[in-house]
């Protein structure tokens, strides 16, 4: 089967899904409503200098002006060594009111503050940032290893070289996610960040401050300069006008992907045509099925995210110990493509069957670290422990997919379960008996969900009795429709 790429694209968000030998790996999401302004490049006008504060307001056309700092304008060497007594010229000496200025949006405004500004440009590729305004080649810190970080700047210096005749200028930092990359990685991004500038250029002299310039490609576009490898056979659009803008911009980008582009123009959903969206919605839940039977419970939280394997309906065929094997065997693949497709990050435990021999062990683990070879995230892995227990990471790269559509349950606040009714009944008790204590009143008048007047009146109806002699007073009852089961009030009447 061949591996994919399908892009929906609708009114309020865009999604991308990669489909790798007809099952969904991975899903982007990007919302209309969740685009902030970092890494756009504007041609602003200044309209204030501030010595005092060594900052600049500039225009770049939004409702609040951006503001930029002494320290984020990119000196030329002649303005250094004009002001010897400063690390950093004086503002007033490089900026003056109704000056034009090509700012890059580093921090989204926030409340009554604008947008924090740098002059310090940069474009971005998968693996590469260029920074037209310096000749330096550095690795991004997140790259510990120093043989790593060595083999990739010889490799980034190899491909400059390699283009000094066509490109000239500039230089690139080398971003975390390039860990692993070859050449052929590397070599792709180069065409497409230098043609990217160049148009850049062009638009600066074809418009008037304040403008936009330059704002980073939507998700539709980035998925050609993500995630189209010679791997993927066909990229798939739903919306004809998106999948035009996708056809020219990579005729002229990347023009090797053009013949790969397909327009859907069918009635039925494109994510229900190839099952994605059945897919995305099983990824939010806790529980994922295996095909033998047995299953796994993934749960997310702050601090790691625990996978849990177990048996479930497969006895096996032969004895108890081929049941855990085979089962973790197929856990170990499921659970790759779980990772990839919630895209969870950081601390991850995975809690496999107990296994006795050391074989199964060892083949069990080699099919999980085979199976997270196609992850473009970092993973590392730790061997099986007495318990089972297999710990790893997985580097953080956006949100997880669960972080992205769900919001904390406001009835359990985030835990999972809810208190049950007669547990809430008996609280309603213990706080009428310290009311009785402290007030004089006549009766009270209880105020709680369906769920727990029911308890009251049937299975707890005899207590209730009870606590309304023991205290003589009447006890009152008002279904809230609108309370939640561990929602309740006690009047005082």
């Amino acid at each position: 089967m061949t591996d994919e790429i399908l892009v929906n694209c609708g009114l309020t968000e865009t999604r991308a899904a990669l489909i790798e030998n007809g099952m969904l790996q991975e899903v982007y999401i990007e919302r209309t409503s969740n685009k902030g302004y970092v890494g756009n490049i504007y041609k602003g006008k200044v309209v204030r200098v501030l010595p005092g504060m060594q900052a600049a307001f500039v225009d770049i056309g939004l409702d609040r002006a951006g503001f930029i700092h002494a320290s984020d304008i990119e000196y030329t060497k002649a303005e250094k060594s004009a002001d010897p007594v400063h690390d950093v010229p004086e503002i007033q000496t490089t900026l003056h009111e109704g000056q034009s200025l090509l700012v890059q949006v580093t921090k989204d405004p926030i409340g009554t503050k604008g947008a924090r500004l740098t002059t310090q440009l940069s474009v971005s590729a998968r693996y590469l940032v260029y920074m037209p305004n310096t000749a330096h080649i550095g690795v991004s810190s997140k790259i510990e290893e120093v043989e790593e970080r060595k083999r990739l700047k010889k490799l980034v210096e190899q491909l400059a070289e390699e283009n000094k005749e066509q490109y000239s200028g500039g230089g690139f930092i080398i971003r975390t996610v390039a860990e692993g990359a070859t050449l052929e990685d590397l070599r792709a991004d180069i065409p497409f960040i230098y043609h990217l500038w160049h148009d850049l250029e062009e638009e600066v002299k074809n418009k008037k401050a304040p403008s936009l310039i330059y704002e980073d490609l939507p998700l539709f576009m980035r998925t050609i300069r993500d995630l189209v490898r010679d791997n993927i056979e066909k990229v798939r659009v739903d919306s004809r006008e998106s999948f035009a803008r996708l056809e020219k911009f990579a005729a002229h980008y990347a023009p090797e992907i053009g013949g790969r582009l397909e327009h859907y123009p069918g009635e039925r959903p494109l994510f229900d045509l190839y099952g994605t969206e059945e897919e995305v919605q099983k990824a939010l839940d806790k529980n994922v099925p295996l095909k033998s039977g047995g299953y796994l419970i993934v749960e997310q939280t702050e601090a790691m995210t625990t996978v849990d394997v177990n048996t479930g309906a497969f006895v096996g065929s032969r004895n108890l110990e081929e049941t855990i094997f085979k089962t973790n065997l197929e856990a170990a693949s499921a659970i790759a493509r779980q990772l990839r497709l919630r895209n969870l990050g950081g601390i991850i435990v995975l809690d496999f069957i107990d296994m006795k021999e050391t074989e199964h062990q060892r083949q069990v683990l080699r099919t999980l670290e085979k199976a997270l070879e196609k992850d473009k995230a970092k993973t590392g892995i730790t061997g099986v422990s007495e318990l089972g227990l297999v710990e790893m990471t997985r580097k953080r790269t956006r949100e997880s997919l669960g972080q992205m559509m769900c919001e904390t349950c406001n009835v359990c606040m985030g835990r999972g379960v809810i208190k049950s009714a007669i547990t809430v009944c008996y609280e309603i008790f213990r706080e009428i008996l310290r009311d009785a204590r402290a007030y004089d009143n006549n009766q009270f008048m209880i105020l709680a969900s369906q769920s727990v007047i029911d308890v009251l009146l049937d299975e707890e109806s005899t207590n209730f009795a009870e606590l309304e002699s023991f205290i003589k007073r009447k006890i009152e009852f008002r279904v809230e429709s609108m309370y939640t089961q561990e929602q309740y009030d006690i009047v005082l009447v």
